[in-house]
């Protein structure tokens, strides 16, 4: 609803700012560092069937409460960690946030003060027609966490701009913070500016203090490096990103921070147009105006989304970067409809199809992994998490990783129907990547194309600002290439 559904190592479907955690933090995380609301009280309802409960009431307090706070607890002493960091998400004083806001509160009495901390981050807007920041709305949610029972240690005000010395002393007096803990996440060039940011406020000097750590001072001479590269190019290309989700960017957020990634280590901006892919399903062919933007493209990124709305506007796209040679990456479905498209254009199986799409095609090219036809529940039921692939020789896919057996993470439940495999490859596709069994195609490519890649997976999810994805390096590496070939071409 609010983005993608980013996919952890062991498979866990989870928020997609779990996805941000892991690529500022550059550490896997599992299923269980996303803790829902819907988890705790299925795990209250089976203890309370097994009898755990018996002759009493089950009560948000202490039963949910306690499942929130065992969660945390489970999830830190797994880790061995020195600080866990963990965040209640939503707005305060929602309803559903309350349980976690109670168990974080009871936390502080059974840790103690020294050991824990309350961040609290709160909206400030600035007002454009006086230019006055405006901290009534912080005020009104450190007020509401109160009466909840809850005391902020720190408050960070989030504002377009950092918070003059006069909102800082208001802040301080009316959230009953030393000025010193008050900080401003203000809006930066590049996201992974914020940590420098804020530590050059004096934030992490405070949080050891505050929490009694002996820390050394932060070295962020790599992490200034990450930045560097993020901000300063040399070049530029312009990638068409064709989905059915694009009114929503966050939906594909992972998939645009690989590419900036990538971006990055080539001194490379990555302008990205986004094209609807539902405005592309028309009968009288491609219109002409998404024709001239294709044509201004150095590359095409055909993204994942499940479903029938939106597939034939991807297979149009697809079609067109086959034949004109333009770089492609196909991610997920984006690999299927790759498939489908070659199987009808190409192979000349005019009906071909995936049966997501049409149950009962003469050719399903793409078809139900086995295992999916004997499950009977939607949610968590996929293919998920990470896989071996193993690599051919010899092909695009395997230069650009440079070793046999590679892990990307998947969510799929359809696969390329192996009747097909052999048809498919005699007209020049080429299956570079297998799993370990055999039983499955994960990575496509073609022959006589400067870069036509699709996998299955999600490569985008293990993406790093400081170490990009080698398929996504490949791809933006390919696209700067090809817009030189075409200034080339034009000025001759």
């Amino acid at each position: 609803m609010h983005g993608e559904v980013f996919v952890t190592e062991d498979g866990g479907e989870v928020d997609l700012d779990l996805g941000h955690y892991e690529r500022f933090l550059d550490i896997e995380l599992s299923r269980d560092n996303n803790i829902t609301t819907g988890q705790v009280y299925m795990a209250v309802v089976e203890a309370e069937r097994k009898g755990k409960y018996l002759g009493k009431c089950v009560q948000i307090i202490p039963h949910v409460t306690d499942e929130v706070k065992r969660r945390i607890r489970s999830v830190a002493q797994r880790s061995n960690v020195d600080v866990t960091l963990v965040e209640c998400g939503g707005t305060t004083g929602d309803i559903e946030g309350l349980p976690f806001l109670e168990a974080i509160r009871q936390m502080r009495l059974e840790e103690g003060f020294s050991n824990t901390l309350f961040v609290h981050v709160a909206l400030v807007p600035i007002l454009e027609v006086t230019g006055e920041f405006k901290t009534k709305p912080l005020q009104h949610s450190v007020q509401e966490l109160r009466r909840i029972g809850i005391q902020p240690d720190i408050i960070v005000a989030r504002c377009k701009q950092q918070l003059d010395e006069d909102s800082k002393k208001k802040i301080a007096l009316y959230s009953n913070v030393p000025e010193e803990a008050v900080f401003t996440s203000y809006d930066v060039e590049c996201i992974y500016e914020l940590p420098i940011v804020l530590d050059e406020q004096g934030m992490g000097d405070y949080i050891c203090k505050r929490l009694m750590l002996n820390a050394s001072k932060a070295n962020w001479s790599s992490w200034r490096e990450i930045v560097r590269r993020h901000k300063f190019f040399r070049y530029e290309v312009d990638v068409c990103m064709c989905g059915k989700y694009t009114k929503l960017k966050d939906s594909y957020i992972s998939i645009i921070e690989a590419l900036k990634h990538a971006g990055a280590f080539l001194e490379t901006k990555v302008n990205m147009i986004w094209l609807e892919a539902t405005q592309l399903e028309c009968d009288k062919g491609m219109p002409e105006e998404y024709q001239k933007t294709l044509s201004y493209c150095d590359g095409i990124v055909v993204l994942p989304g499940f479903g029938a709305r939106g597939a034939q506007g991807k297979m149009t796209v697809i079609e067109y970067a086959r034949k004109n040679k333009i770089p492609f990456l196909g991610i997920c479905f984006g690999m299927q409809l790759a498939v489908v498209e070659f199987a009808r254009n190409v192979v000349g199986l005019k009906d071909a199809n995936t049966t997501e799409l049409d149950p009962s095609t003469n050719h399903p090219v793409v078809d139900l992994l086995p295992e999916q036809h004997y499950v009977k529940e939607m949610g968590g039921t996929m293919r998920l998490g990470a896989q071996a692939t193993v690599l051919e020789p010899g092909t695009k896919v395997y230069e650009l990783y440079g070793r046999p057996i590679i892990f990307e993470r998947h969510r799929h439940r359809y696969e390329v129907n192996p009747a097909y495999w052999s048809l498919l490859q005699s007209y020049g596709m080429i299956f570079s990547g297998y799993s370990v069994d055999k039983r499955r195609v994960e990575f496509i490519e073609l022959k006589d194309h400067p870069f036509f890649i699709a996998t299955q997976a999600h490569p985008e999810f293990k993406s790093r600002p400081n170490r990009p994805s080698p398929l996504y390096y490949g791809f933006l590496k390919a696209c700067l290439e090809y817009k030189l070939k075409k200034s080339m071409a034009s000025n001759s």
